[in-house]
């Protein structure tokens, strides 16, 4: 994901917040757009851990694989009803994908490269890091019976490259943050390193765009991985999204986001549907999955007109912060928790549920708050010590 934050992605993420204690700074608005008063927007906080909250009933309840092991039996036997509506909790990966797409373009206007760099790596990696180890380890324990990956392939998760260098994954939502990072390396090469501004993000959705489609039809590996066709719709909605929050009359960031979600909707039901037979582990309706992925498109464009603005409540900062590291930590971890709960002392499947999602936003909480809240910062002043790291504006984004 990291992705919120988290994209670290995560962002994404997965995923991964732009602000490194889990809010979201608005740079001072242009002479076209009305003046907001508020500096946080903590609906789009909330909106990050509904995303992932989304993924984790997923995880848990609403598909197969290894959570059936610690089940004892198939999640849709535990949650007979839920688990037809758990199924759909996959797409919050694409709210995570658009949520992206906003902050990251709020986060690097008017930023140079080596300070937009800074801001992605110190979110991203710290955290990270601190979950591939974590999960490691456990693994590792004799008493888990979930198979580790080998120490070469630990050691190269690291990296964040694991998954183009073909190895095991120690963390299985870190396929969204491959995706996370190359979102924010096509950003970085096309809009940040020239020099942020309007006609140059607009150029840059629109290129993507077309270049994307061209990479659907022609098939090629290489193109596929560079432009991510079935990914690029939500980070370039989301982009789009964000210049509606600048200008909310710009008549072309409005059509960046139609046709963004018009694709959406299309990779989405591609991708996610499945018929309704009793062959299929989870039946999902295009029409609910349309749903979902409108939703999430109407959700970041009512935050950033404002819509939500009542919507400020002081704990959603936190909610915000906790979002990326409970997003690295919730499935193989949860996986431990749930077969330990249910299987192990016979705790029911709602209880289990429960206290598996509490005690991931606990271990969330510890990550954030002896990992993420001292090591970011660090991180950050230490890749822009070789240079400025200097905005070319004042911004309050990092």
């Amino acid at each position: 994901m990291t992705t919120t934050s988290q994209a670290k992605g995560t962002s994404a993420v997965a995923a991964a917040p732009a602000r490194g204690r889990g809010g979201t700074d608005v740079p001072a608005q242009p002479r076209t757009t009305a003046a907001r008063p508020r500096t946080r927007l903590r609906a789009l906080d909330g909106l990050r851990l509904l995303a992932a909250l989304m993924v984790a009933g997923y995880h848990y309840g609403g598909r197969g694989g290894e959570i059936t092991e610690a089940w004892g039996s198939s999640p849709a036997a535990q949650f007979p009803t839920a688990h037809t509506w758990l199924a759909y909790g996959c797409l919050g990966v694409q709210v995570f994908f658009v949520i992206s797409g906003f902050v990251i373009c709020l986060s690097g206007w008017g930023r140079t490269p080596l300070a937009f760099f800074a801001s992605r790596a110190s979110r991203l990696m710290p955290a990270y890091w601190a979950a591939v180890v974590l999960v490691t380890l456990v693994f590792a324990l004799p008493m888990v019976a979930y198979e580790a990956v080998s120490p070469s392939d630990a050691l190269l998760n690291l990296t964040l490259l694991q998954q183009p260098l073909g190895a095991d994954r120690v963390l299985g939502v870190c396929w969204t943050l491959w995706a996370e990072v190359r979102f924010y390396a096509l950003f970085a090469l096309c809009v940040v390193l020239p020099g942020v501004n309007r006609r140059r993000v607009v150029l840059f959705c629109a290129v993507w765009t077309l270049a994307a489609a061209l990479a659907q039809a022609s098939g090629e590996p290489l193109l596929d991985v560079l432009l991510m066709p079935q990914y690029a719709p939500y980070f370039i909605g989301g982009i789009g999204i964000y210049l509606v929050h600048r200008n909310r009359r710009d008549a072309l960031a409005w059509g960046i986001v139609g046709v963004s979600w018009l694709l959406g909707q299309h990779y989405a039901v591609a991708e996610l549907w499945r018929p309704d037979s009793p062959d299929a582990f989870s039946h999902r309706s295009s029409a609910v999955i349309i749903l979902i992925v409108t939703a999430g498109f109407a959700a970041v464009a009512a935050v950033a007109l404002g819509a939500l603005n009542r919507i400020d409540w002081p704990w959603l900062t936190v909610a915000g912060a906790l979002t990326y590291p409970f997003y690295l930590v919730h499935e193989h971890l949860g996986w431990v928790v749930v077969g330990a709960l249910h299987r192990g002392l016979g705790v029911p499947s709602w209880a289990t549920f429960v206290l598996t999602l509490a005690a991931m936003l606990g271990l969330a909480w510890l990550l954030h708050r002896f990992v993420e809240r001292r090591f970011t910062p660090l991180l950050r002043d230490a890749l822009t010590a070789g240079g400025t790291g200097r905005t070319r504006r004042p911004t309050s984004a990092s």
